[in-house]
């Protein structure tokens, strides 16, 4: 019996999981050749990109590799570089790499790796092929061994660091360019000259401007010395807080909307993208909190983690720095896709709870600042500032509060921060007007006066709320109008003039009426549809059953290219009346009130005879029937309200703070 009769086989489809498979997207698998250099004592690294070659080369002038080194160290999967030295000889860096497999994450996004190194005036190189690695599986059923194929010296062109040139690309790189200084910016904390570190992507070096939220914060909290420069950076915050954590440093900040952490991918003027198209690598939500060890990321979000849920956490976003869940003499605690950690391990607990512990003194300090600074951007408004300036001193307080929770709303636009105010000042008027109600019970003969006032402010708030509602159905009108195109009109209208009858006539509100009544309209309607001529059917949009206002509303939509005159008009609706009236009656109503109203995109034909509009008006009301054009049903819903917009601005003093909220916003668009 052999002494050896054991063996561990290495089985290559290894290199699919640990490697070739394991990022998934472009500058995480790029930042592993970063972080490769740094380990090698580079202080320049270039990573260039030609889309038109289909090529990503990147290089370092680092300490190199001789033919040695590269079978011991580079080609040898799972070799720990930690145990050669924890730190690096040059530049007396702590080392990032750990377990070997990052270099393989190249296989990702590229079929074909062609590797040359220079170390002591000596070049070596070799290509690896991603095809050829998957034939040596299949053909050894998984086992053996694979071997690079050489350089030869005439092709190898490094005299000193490390050169890798991604070939056959497998995920397309056409606007990676552009973004990817960002993504590396926010995958490291150690790129700078003052580190002697400095990264270049397509002859542009990447700064801590690259980041590209700094300018974003309002509120920052930074702990320790890389948290205090990161604070040097945020020059639009409008507090900054030095404090001090537990376990790790960095900072932590919020930003003034929710929009500005919703990272679009858009270049700045300098730097525009080659054509239009747009990859998942180029999109990034900023609402999270980094987590770094040793200057480089390894986990996305620890938000995520927390399981935290508060308004606050919406605005969120930071860098922390824990080198502890990187210690050389611990387990490593970076899970097996090397861009997360083990989440059960105590050090990411310990982390995690301090943290959150954090986070708790932030979210009071936000809530407290954002109140504040809700009152101050409220007052901002003249119109506001007047009616706060009306306010008794315990209303005012009511108040303050009340904006402050306003300016805790996702809301980016200005429109829409004016809107919640203006909400705001409605609700607490309805509030004030309740408190008033309730003193009701206090009324004597001696101040019976107080009714008057009591009084007065309901009618003022009822005619307010109103006057909201006429003003949004303004703006629906206006934009009917807006669409002069007659097809796009008769879209327009059918899709919301069943629904809101309110265009035909502002005496009718939302319908009513029971689902029987209207399958068995709608039943009949169809029967008479069934013997219609073609031409008719055609000629018609829809027709509709509604009630409203204690009347029975048949509405028919004829399309925008139809021209008819009133006798047809009025022979094809009559039947519809006819059949409506059969089904009233057989629920016990003898004497419907019915309103018919056609909707026509052209004039009747006989209107354009002397007098034919005014005739055909006297022949169709007797049979309760309108006819309106598209364009006609918009100017008269229009000149309606209007009117009663004049009439309410003057009489209300509510209503005219509304409206210099909105021309101060108008001014400042």
């Amino acid at each position: 019996m052999s002494d050896r009769p054991y063996q561990m086989t290495i089985d290559l489809n290894v290199l699919n999981h640990l490697g070739i498979n394991l990022y998934s997207n472009n500058p995480a698998i790029l930042s592993e050749a970063v972080a490769n250099a740094w380990d090698a004592d580079a202080e320049t690294v270039n990573i260039d990109i030609d889309a038109g070659k289909g090529t990503v080369i990147i290089e370092d002038d680092g300490h190199g590799m001789s033919a040695d080194d590269i079978n011991a160290k580079y080609l040898r999967v799972g070799h720990r570089r930690r145990e050669d030295s924890p730190i690096t000889s040059k530049h007396q860096r702590p080392v990032m790499g750990r377990k070997g497999i990052g270099k393989l994450s190249l296989f990702s996004i590229a079929d074909t790796i062609v590797v040359q190194s220079a170390k002591d005036g000596h070049a070596v190189g070799f290509t690896m092929s991603r095809a050829e690695i998957e034939r040596e599986i299949k053909r050894k059923q998984g086992g053996g061994t694979y071997y690079p194929k050489p350089l030869s010296n005439d092709r190898i062109s490094v005299t000193e660091g490390t050169r890798i040139e991604l070939r056959d690309l497998r995920k397309r790189l056409t606007t990676t360019e552009v973004f990817l200084r960002r993504r590396i910016a926010r995958r490291f904390t150690v790129i700078g000259a003052s580190r002697k570190f400095r990264v270049f992507v397509n002859k542009q070096e990447v700064g801590v401007g690259d980041r590209h939220y700094f300018s974003k914060l309002q509120y920052v909290w930074h702990y320790g010395d890389y948290g205090n420069e990161c604070a040097s950076h945020c020059t639009n915050a409008e507090k900054k807080e030095a404090r001090k954590a537990d376990g790790f440093e960095g900072w932590i900040g919020t930003v003034k909307a929710v929009g500005q952490l919703k990272d679009d991918g858009k270049p700045k003027d300098d730097e525009q993208p080659k054509d239009d198209s747009q990859s998942e690598d180029d999109r990034e939500n900023l609402n999270k909190v980094l987590v770094m060890a040793r200057g480089k990321l390894v986990q996305e979000d620890i938000l995520a983690a927390l399981e935290e849920g508060g308004l606050y956490t919406k605005y969120l976003i930071g860098e922390i720095q824990c080198d502890a869940l990187d210690d050389d003499d611990k387990p490593d605690i970076a899970t097996t896709s090397r861009q997360a950690l083990i989440e059960d391990d105590p050090r990411f607990a310990l982390l995690r709870e301090n943290v959150r512990r954090e986070l708790s003194y932030i979210r009071d300090r936000w809530t407290a600042y954002r109140n504040e600074g809700g009152t101050n951007s409220a007052l901002e408004s003249a119109a506001i500032k007047e009616w706060f300036g009306e306010l008794g001193n315990d209303d005012k307080s009511r108040a303050r509060r009340l904006f402050g929770r306003i300016n805790q709303m996702t809301a980016d636009r200005l429109e829409d921060r004016a809107t919640l105010f203006k909400h705001g000042v409605l609700a607490f008027q309805h509030m004030k007007a309740k408190r008033n109600l309730d003193e009701l019970d206090n009324i004597t003969a001696e101040n019976v006066v107080e009714l008057g006032r009591i009084f007065s402010t309901q009618d003022d708030l009822e005619a307010t709320s109103y006057y909201q509602i006429v003003k949004g159905r303004i703006k629906v009108i206006q934009a009917l109008a807006d669409k002069v195109d007659d097809d796009a009109l008769e879209k327009t209208i059918q899709e919301h003039l069943f629904e809101h009858l309110w265009l035909l006539d502002p005496s009718w509100e939302r319908a009513t009426g029971t689902p029987y009544m209207e399958k068995s309209v709608i039943s009949e309607f169809n029967r008479i549809d069934a013997k219609l001529p073609e031409e008719e059917r055609r000629g018609r949009v829809d027709i509709k059953y509604r009630t409203s206002s204690g009347k029975h509303v048949i509405i028919e939509l004829k399309r925008s290219s139809v021209t008819t005159d009133t006798s047809t008009l009025l022979g094809q609706v009559d039947s519809y009346r006819q059949a409506l009236r059969r089904v009233l009656n057989e629920t016990g109503e003898q004497t419907p009130n019915i309103e018919t109203v056609c909707v026509v995109g052209k004039p009747l034909r006989d209107w354009g005879i002397p007098g034919g509009q005014q005739e055909s008006a006297d022949t169709l009301r007797p049979k309760g029937i309108r006819v309106l054009t598209y364009k006609e049903l918009i100017q008269n819903a229009e000149k309606a309200y209007q009117s009663y917009i004049h009439q309410s601005r003057r009489v209300s003093h509510l209503v005219q703070i509304l409206d210099r909220i909105d021309e101060e916003v108008g001014a400042s668009l």
